[in-house]
Order: C-alpha cells, then structure tokens, then sequence
C-alpha cells in the first residue's frame, strides 16, 4: 500500500546498485526499515493533515474547530455524536435557508425527521374564510371546518406564527432491558435506570428552540410547541 513500510523500503531498494548487495542482505534491511520508518509515520501525518483541510473528510477534534470557526458555540457537537453525524449537520447549516417558512419547514424536518406544523393567523391559506370558494384551484387552500381544518385568524398579529414540532424517536438503551419484560428485576438480570439525554446523539428541547430562533428574521415571532 502506498505509504505503508513495505512502499518506502522498496523505493529506498529501487534506487540502489543492484551488484552492491545479495539478493538476501538482512542488516541493508534492517538499516532500510531503519530509515522508512520515520517517513511511514511523516506520510501518515501528512494524509492525515490533508484530510482536514476539507469538511467533507475532517475526522476528529478538527470538525470541532470547523463548526467552531463558522458558527462559534452555535452548533456544538452533541453528546457521543459521530464525525458523519456531525458533518452532516454542519454541511447543512452552512447552506441552510432562513427568514422564510419553507426555510423552517425544511430545517425542522431536517433536524427532527418529520415536518413541522406551521400556522400563521393573519395568513388566510391557513385559516380558511367563511363563504369561501368551494371548488376551483385554490379549494385545497380556502377549505373551512370547525375542529377539522383551518384555524382563527388574527390580523392583530402580524410577523407572528404558531409551530408545532415532533420530538424524533428516542433510541432504546443498549442491552437494558425495558419495563414488563421478563429479562430483569431488582438487583436482578439486565435492567437499570438511565438517562435518556446521555444517548449519543440526542436531540434536546433547547436544541430545537436554538435551530429555530436562529432562522427567524428579526421582526419575526415564533410560538412553538414541541410534542
């Protein structure tokens, strides 16, 4: 493998006069391996250094410095996160849309894995209006029913909107065993209490208020509710 010792030997032999040495001279390789060695792990080193010079490949503590560099504490790697995980996210937020509800309908969707109920009150599509149209293109958008679609309007809140967003599903705790199973007891077989906010990857409440305050213009008003 290029790199590896074998490779650095071999180059270090292909340039030597062949008549000098036997075909089997273990001390020249032993002097060969002597001096590949340091130039395996300078070739290690220097690939690894490539490496995180571009977010698509950064490992490590070096996608840390990167979210850090663009978006100072704003998005922190979470508890356990893996480095695909985590570039991911970073790859997301530095092309990621804002100031409109497309923008946050997609970003919510992207951070917890189902799209967000958005409601504005001054927005008629959303609330529907008595004596609407009931058929022709905009039917989808002007429909009206008590406790079915649509919802009050308010034009004494302008710049102001409801969301609504699904906790993602919470992960199971690896080899714990959950209530009404027989596999555990009191001080017996594999149960334990455990806090789900140590699972790696968690998606926290303050989380999603975070993503979302940071999409919102700054005349803008967002009520949300998290289920």
């Amino acid at each position: 493998m290029t790199g590896d010792l074998a490779d650095f030997v071999s180059r270090l032999q292909a340039v030597l006069p062949k008549r000098w040495f036997a075909d089997q001279a273990p001390n020249l390789t032993a002097i060969l391996n002597s001096i590949a060695t340091p130039w395996t792990c300078l070739y290690g080193l220097f690939t690894y250094a490539g490496l995180q010079t571009r977010i698509a490949t950064a490992t490590d503590s070096w996608l840390d410095l990167i979210a850090l560099d663009f978006f100072g504490q704003g998005l922190p790697r979470q508890a356990g996160e893996s480095d695909t995980s985590y570039r991911s996210r970073i790859s997301q937020a530095l092309l990621r849309g804002a100031a409109t509800r497309s923008a946050i309908s997609l970003c919510m969707k992207d951070l917890t894995g189902s799209a967000p109920g958005i409601f504005e009150p001054a927005k008629c599509s959303d609330t529907g209006a008595y004596a609407a149209a009931t058929d022709g293109p905009l039917v989808a958008e002007s429909g009206l029913a008590y406790g079915l679609a649509g919802g009050w309007g308010n034009l004494n809140m302008p710049l102001q909107f409801f969301v609504t967003v699904k906790r993602p599903p919470t992960p199971g705790v690896a080899m714990l065993a959950g209530y009404r199973t027989g596999a555990g007891g009191y001080d017996r077989g594999s149960i334990a209490y455990a806090d789900l906010s140590l699972l790696p990857g968690q998606l926290t409440e303050q989380d999603i208020q975070t993503t979302l305050s940071d999409l919102l213009p700054v005349n803008a008003t967002a009520w949300l509710q998290i289920i």
